[in-house]
Formats: structure tokens, C-alpha cells, sequence
């Protein structure tokens, strides 16, 4: 079979990457042309496009990248005429992926959709476009079962690849013992800083947790780095705050962490899944956020939040996200036996219920080679 897969982004490259080794174990003759990041690149070789060359985050940078974009969506349309995929799989990436969709669904190429976009927050309506173009639906969430079928569309819950990602690595994780050996660490509690993974994200986000970090200089101060940002991006705002970069091994911070201070995103649920008590942050262009203020239908914007329906970590937004109030929020969160500490980790466990046993990419593999 030949497979065009599209993952636009960093948490789509993670879970493109498990989707293909699990398609490549089930289809030994399988043809794959893909677009991703380093671990998809690390299964299949290279991507047509690089996801560093397509991640344009909010509504002002869409506009000001828009020709670049737009580029992207012709020269997409062509190479997947060029290939005559058997299956087109796109992964999340809405904005992008949408256009795709219909498209190939008018060119008569069955079109399966792995991680739902989330229509639920905002744009409801194009759920229609979904329903028109999509031959197979793949969701990870729950609640978003039930939302489709509002709208006559049946599709396949899966259960959320992240339970995966984050079981097999802890199968192998390194000790802490090598762990603060490797990165010249004193023994003694990890405050983990995640700013995001694009510049403009960590330049407006990572300030504010530094500031934040400068009360909590008694722990091992850990900045998860993020790929094809440089060290230097990270030093030059620290200051003289006594920070710890680690390049690519966000997990291996996690796993290792106390508490954690982390960017809205896929980040959050990845940090709930490894058991670390966190305080949300999120600070954007103050123009894109006041139009998704007005367009978003939701009460929460982590993904812990959402799946819960309630407040399980703490969000702090816009004019909200300061230094004192991450400390504020952080400082119950350190104490080994405190009542807010023992919530949020209860917490986690019903999440890591609500979300499956695992196997999502292995079962999303099977089911697409089913329909095919």
C-alpha cells in the first residue's frame, strides 16, 4: 500500500512517528511519502517538508507567513497527485490539513483523519467540511465521540497516544541516579520550566518562569529545550538565573521532575501522565487572543482541564501569567503531603483512566488497513 501521511507540528511528528512504526510492522511493503519532524525522519527517512518549516502559531503570525503557507498547500497538492497514495493520513493540523482533505477527497483519494481537530472549541461548523471529506475519523479524546454524533458522523475512538508515548519510554528510562550524573546535577528536587517549542512562544513565556524560578533556587532549575533552538536562545534570557538546558529529552525532565511550570499544549497532558503537580502558563499576541477569547467555546485550555470538564491545574493567561502568581501557585505544589498536591496527582490518575489502556497508533494502523 502507498501511505501520504501530513503532521505539521511537534505532538503530531511524536504521534506520526508511532503511527508509522506501527503501519511498517503490520505492511511490510508498505510505500510511505510523509511530511514530519526528527522522529518520524528517525523511522522513514526523510520528510518532504520539515514541521520547523511549518509551524505558524495564532492569527496575527498565520497572516504575516500567509504566502508561505499558501505555497505549502500548492506544492502539497501536487506532489499527492504525483504519488497516488492509496491513503491520504493527516494528523491534526487543521488549518493546513482541511484544505488538504477536501482536495483529495474531490481527486478520489480516501482520506483518514488521525486526531480530530478540535472543532469542539471553535469553527463547529466545520464539522460539515469534516463530514464531506473524511472517509475515517481517528479520536483520541472521549467527550469527542459524543460531539460527532450530534452531527449523524460516526468515528473511532482510539484512545490517546500519549498513554503510549509515555508507558514505553518509562519501560527504558535512564535512573535518576545517571540521570543527574549525565547532566553534573546535585541531588535534590527538579523544578522543570517547558516554554514551548517555537521561538516567538519561549521569547514571551520563558522570562516570566525565570522570574518565577528565582524563589525556588534551593531545586535543580531544568529548562526542557526544544528541537533546532539553540542553547544560546535560552542563556540569553536566563540572565544570571541559574538555569539547567536539556536538549531533547523533555521526557527525561518529566520523569525526573517535582513540579513543573508548563506551556499550554500537548505539554500539559504529557507532564499529568508522568505524575508532576504543574502550573500552566500561557502569554500570546495579545491581538490573537482577544479573537479567540470571542471565538473559543470552551471554559479551559490545557487538555487536563478539558478532558476532566473541571480545574484540575491551574491556568494562568494573558495579563494573569506574572512571576508572583506562578510562585502563588507553586508553592503548595512542593510540599510532599500537601492537600493540593495529593488532589492534583488523584486527579491524574482518573485522567489516565478516562483516556484508555494504550495502543492508539497500533489500533488506528489496523483499522486504517481494515477499510483499505
Amino acid at each position: 500500500m502507498k501511505y501520504y501521511i501530513i503532521a505539521g507540528e511537534a505532538s503530531g511528528d511524536l504521534h506520526g512517528s508511532n503511527l508509522l512504526r506501527a503501519l511498517l510492522e503490520k505492511d511490510k511493503a508498505a510505500n510511505i511519502r510523509f511530511w514530519g519532524g526528527d522522529r518520524m525522519k528517525a523511522i522513514a527517512g526523510n520528510p518532504v517538508k520539515h514541521i520547523k518549516d511549518l509551524a505558524f502559531m495564532g492569527f496575527v503570525e498565520v497572516i504575516a507567513n500567509l504566502r508561505t503557507i499558501l505555497k505549502n498547500i500548492r506544492f502539497c497538492k501536487e506532489d499527492i497527485l504525483k504519488f497516488q497514495p492509496d491513503a491520504l493520513i493527516l494528523i491534526d493540523y487543521p488549518g493546513f490539513n482541511l484544505r488538504i482533505a477536501e482536495f483529495a477527497k474531490k481527486s478520489g483519494i480516501k482520506v483518514h483523519y488521525y486526531i480530530s481537530p478540535q472543532i469542539w472549541a471553535w469553527k463547529q461548523n466545520r464539522v460539515h467540511k469534516i463530514k464531506r471529506n473524511v472517509d475515517e475519523m481517528y479520536c483520541i479524546l472521549p467527550f469527542e465521540r459524543d460531539f460527532y454524533k450530534r452531527f449523524d458522523m460516526e468515528v473511532n475512538y482510539v484512545g490517546h497516544p500519549l498513554v503510549d508515548a509515555v508507558q514505553d519510554f518509562q519501560k527504558n528510562a535512564q535512573t535518576r541516579k545517571n540521570f543527574l550524573s549525565k547532566h553534573q546535577l546535585i541531588d535534590r528536587p527538579i523544578l522543570a520550566l517547558l516554554p514551548g517549542s517555537r521561538l516567538q512562544e519561549i521569547k514571551t513565556k520563558l522570562p516570566v518562569m525565570l522570574e518565577a524560578a528565582k524563589g525556588f533556587e534551593r531545586m535543580n532549575i531544568l529548562v526542557a529545550g526544544a528541537p533546532n533552538i539553540a542553547d544560546e536562545v535560552y542563556l540569553n534570557l536566563a540572565n544570571k538565573t541559574p538555569i539547567t538546558i536539556i536538549q531533547n529529552e523533555t521526557y527525561d525532565v518529566l520523569n525526573q521532575a517535582h513540579v513543573a511550570m508548563v506551556t499550554s499544549g500537548t505539554a500539559t497532558l504529557e507532564t499529568a501522565l508522568f505524575k508532576v503537580p504543574q502550573v500552566v502558563c500561557y502569554k500570546g499576541n495579545s491581538i490573537s487572543v482577544a479573537i479567540a477569547r470571542k471565538l473559543i467555546k470552551v471554559d479551559y485550555i490545557s487538555l487536563v482541564n478539558l478532558i476532566m470538564g473541571k480545574e484540575v491545574v491551574k491556568e494562568l493567561i494573558q495579563n494573569d501569567l506574572t512571576s508572583k502568581n506562578i510562585q502563588k501557585e507553586l508553592l503548595p505544589l512542593i510540599e510532599e503531603q500537601s492537600e493540593k498536591r495529593s488532589k492534583m496527582l488523584e486527579a491524574y490518575s482518573s485522567l489516565e483512566e478516562l483516556l484508555g489502556s494504550g495502543g492508539a497508533s497500533d489500533k488506528v494502523a489496523s483499522l486504517l488497513l481494515k477499510k483499505l
